[in-house]
């Protein structure tokens, strides 16, 4: 199924495309074409097709380890820093903001919701200035401050998360109400 262009970045010829890239330039690891289609939420066949372009670019590489092929960033290319600098700013709060979450320990899940969330999920609207984050569970709120803050200097636009505990999102009626009505991005976990 073709996508329109991501509204954050029209640039890309699809949202699934930006999607696949992001998931395979802004990750530190290889993953298989199965993994890169999970992560970019794409039906398998598309992201083989989209990978095998990708190769043939010279944007992406791939290895051979039996029956899988890894799929990883080609660091020789010369259109690969420039396409993550894009990407960073585009759709890496996504993947930097769930690297960053990972291993703060009380972080139950975390969505983007906002102006930001709305943009990455195909609404039309002016560019967000920021973007919001909401962090479901009981971590220090430091350590998601400090995730918050390196993320921000990667993507360029300020990371303002809320910290709430799943019972009081779950009481905060109105403010839960606004929030869930509205389109919501996983960053950890399922959606609330």
């Amino acid at each position: 199924m073709r996508t329109q262009a991501p509204i954050l970045a029209p640039i890309f010829r699809s949202d699934g495309q930006a999607r696949l890239l992001s998931a395979a330039l802004l990750g530190a690891e290889e993953l298989s074409i199965t993994g890169l289609a999970a992560q970019a939420h794409l039906a398998y066949p598309t992201a083989h097709r989209e990978v095998a372009r990708l190769v043939e670019a010279g944007i992406l590489q791939e290895r051979p380890v039996g029956k899988v092929r890894l799929v990883s960033a080609n660091e020789a290319s010369p259109l690969v820093r420039p396409l993550r600098e894009i990407l960073r700013v585009a759709t890496g709060p996504v993947p930097l903001l769930a690297e960053a979450l990972q291993d703060i320990p009380g972080v139950q899940s975390a969505f983007l919701y906002g102006s930001f969330a709305a943009r990455l999920s195909g609404v039309g609207g002016p560019a967000p200035n920021d973007i919001d984050l909401m962090v479901i569970g009981d971590p220090a709120p430091e350590a998601v401050y400090e995730a918050c803050d390196r993320v921000e200097q990667l993507v360029g636009r300020p990371v303002n998360p809320s910290i709430m505990t799943s019972d009081e999102f779950h009481r905060n009626g109105g403010f839960r109400d606004s929030v869930l009505a509205n389109p919501r991005i996983a960053v950890i976990g399922e959606l609330a």
